[in-house]
């Protein structure tokens, strides 16, 4: 048999199946496997919406979706030309989102009466037999059948040798895809070496894939996706919330301050916690509080205590630690909190993306209370955002609220990570002594930031204490002033507004200076929004994209650029947030686009959009 090869210029695959079916980690590892190619990839991992859904049912459905080529791409895309389904629930959940001819991977063990019942296909109809599939290439494989039989003369019980069945998908993948299997072998040794049984079983099973794509004669076709063109350097997949963690740490280092984390565990934030708690040896302190409350204070008082005071959640979370951050602005103290944004109100969707928090950041605590935000839009961009966010905070002395979401957080690119010496510096310098015709320590005089001095407790001769109550202007005594109120309230307003000539001015990240339309970006939409307008520009339309990084407050030439043009688009995954806030300040007609399912904003919806509005 003569198996044809053929170099494809991208692919989208989509593994997908019960939440105990692994697809998590073999998507996982095909996507590491790519980024060591060279190849541009984004993901979007896409669990279920609830932690024990029945084995087999449509809400214990977990995906995961890679898009990998050899341009630069910027989505994980919008349909799929590869759908692995291990059962009939997966296939029923993701078949629309699968191209008409695209392959269908099906593990038939997954498609008996059981699982479609559960599935809830009526009796007697099953989708692999009554040629409702005739417009896609169905590959159907017993994964269960051939996985028990790679281990037939192995000592272990039907349900442990089932749980290596990714690996026989996985291997299978490798062999479709002209893949070498190394770094998966790598991590099974790392992750099982002690555990032989469960090792040896995953990869003779990940073997037994990769065999059956070379031996069967039913698979004719091999595929190649070459390396995408990309400035040279050293690569790495990266996921959001483990660029941010890397972030805070290069932040930490170059300030020459201790980082300490005060974290209660919440999804889809808890990866941070579990990635700074590896790295005790760069001095960084992790603190699992039993509440979110204490986990911010905890981390006001790290601050206090000279270090850079670090707390993370997600939506539910925020609002629990408002009242807290109430008392950082009060005491200009530096402080980063970071919401990794998830579907809302409430518990919400704790599995899903939203990017429904941004007035909660804005606005959400009592009294006059203004705080910087800072939002990444990519997963790699969270490590300079963390960096940056860390950089406001200890050069003007105030909370800073950094906004990721479940995409961002979830989803891997890959990343040409920095070299120390190409960082940034971070300059922070403690008071120490009394100012030359200083006779007594004044802890609210300012210099001309309006940035109040740093002082770690006990000090000699700089001993003073500080609270949540209203402070007199210089003294920081407590005062209950009316006037001295209002002067506090315009200088805490004033010290924020003019962090805005201290951080880079807004860029069009496409398109004319001038033009018909500008689209308008925060966070996560940024792939769809620059995929979508690049397309439009090819063909000539006078479309242009801006994504903000810095939204409170705003670049000071923000105003300028919007005036150049004669529309705007602020897509935005929630009910219209960023749009009400543009209106307020710059008195402009901007129209939205919202999604709020659960999913990022696609390019195909945005092109349709744009187009309407030209």
């Amino acid at each position: 048999m003569i198996v044809k090869q053929e170099v494809l210029q991208e692919v989208v695959i989509k593994f997908a199946g019960d939440s105990g079916d692994g697809m998590q980690l073999t998507g996982n590892q095909f996507t590491n496997n790519t980024a060591m190619l060279g190849i541009d990839l984004a993901t979007f991992p896409d669990f279920p919406a609830e932690i024990r859904a029945p084995i087999g049912t449509l809400p214990g459905v977990s995906g995961y979706q890679l898009r990998f080529s050899s341009d630069r791409i910027y989505t994980p895309g919008d349909e799929c030309d590869v759908l692995v389904a291990m059962n009939a629930a997966a296939l029923k959940v993701n078949l629309s989102a699968l191209k008409k001819g695209g392959k269908i991977i099906a593990n038939v063990d997954g498609f008996d009466s059981k699982n479609l019942r559960l599935a809830n296909y009526p009796d007697g109809v099953n989708p692999l037999e009554d040629h409702s599939l005739d417009n896609y290439e169905v590959i159907p494989m017993d994964v269960t059948k051939m996985t028990r039989e790679a281990l037939k003369d192995i000592t272990m019980g039907t349900k442990e040798k089932d749980r290596a069945k990714n690996m026989f998908v996985l291997g299978f993948l490798y062999w479709m895809y002209n893949r070498d299997m190394d770094n998966t072998l790598t991590f099974l040794k790392e992750k099982f070496g002690k555990k032989p049984d469960i090792l040896e079983s995953n990869v003779r099973v990940l073997q037994a894939g990769y065999n059956y794509g070379d031996t069967t004669e039913t698979f004719v076709t091999r595929f190649t996706v070459a390396k995408a063109k990309m400035e040279p350097g050293s690569y790495r997949s990266i996921m959001g919330n483990q660029a941010l963690a890397y972030g805070l740490i290069a932040a930490s280092q170059k300030s020459n301050l201790p980082l300490f984390l005060g974290s209660y565990p919440i999804t889809p934030a808890s990866d941070i916690l579990h990635e700074l708690s590896k790295y005790k040896s760069f001095g960084i302190k992790t603190f699992q509080a039993e509440d979110e409350i204490a986990a911010i204070t905890s981390a006001i008082g790290a601050s206090y205590g000279g270090s850079i005071g670090l707390t993370t959640t997600s939506g539910p979370g925020m609002a629990l630690k408002a009242e807290a951050m109430g008392l950082a602005v009060m005491l200009e103290i530096p402080l980063v909190i970071v919401n990794i944004q998830r579907g809302g109100p409430s518990t919400g969707l704790p599995t899903k993306t939203e990017q429904s928090d941004l007035l909660q950041a804005y606005y959400g605590r009592n009294g006059e209370c203004p705080m910087p935000i800072i939002a990444s839009s990519t997963p790699t961009d969270c490590f300079d955002v963390a960096y940056e966010a860390v950089r406001i905070a200890v050069q003007h002395m105030t909370p800073v609220i950094l906004l990721s979401d479940g995409y961002i957080a979830n989803g891997a690119e890959p990343w040409k990570f920095p070299q120390s010496v190409d960082l940034p510096e971070i300059v922070t310098s403690f008071k120490t002594q009394l100012g030359h015709g200083e006779e007594k320590f004044q802890p609210y005089l300012r210099d001309e930031k309006l940035v109040r001095p740093w002082v770690i407790p006990g000090t000699p001769g700089l001993e003073h204490r500080i609270g949540g109550l209203e402070k007199q202007n210089i003294t920081g005594n407590i005062s209950y002033d009316a006037e001295n109120h209002q002067l506090m309230i315009k200088i805490r307003q004033e010290k924020i507004d003019k962090i805005a000539f201290h951080i880079p001015r807004q860029k069009l990240d496409s398109g004319p200076d001038k033009g018909k339309i500008l689209v308008l970006g925060w966070g996560s939409t940024y792939g769809a929004i620059k995929s979508a307008c690049a397309e439009l520009q090819a063909q000539g339309l006078e479309i242009s994209h801006a994504h903000l990084r810095y939204v409170r407050p705003f670049p000071e030439n923000l105003g300028d650029i919007i005036k150049n043009f004669e529309k705007v688009l602020i897509p935005e995954i929630n009910n219209g947030q960023l749009i009400k806030i543009i209106r307020d300040i710059y008195l402009v007609d901007a129209k939205g686009y919202n999604k709020i399912m659960g999913v990022p904003i696609t390019k195909g919806e945005l092109i349709k959009t744009l187009k309407e509005m030209l």
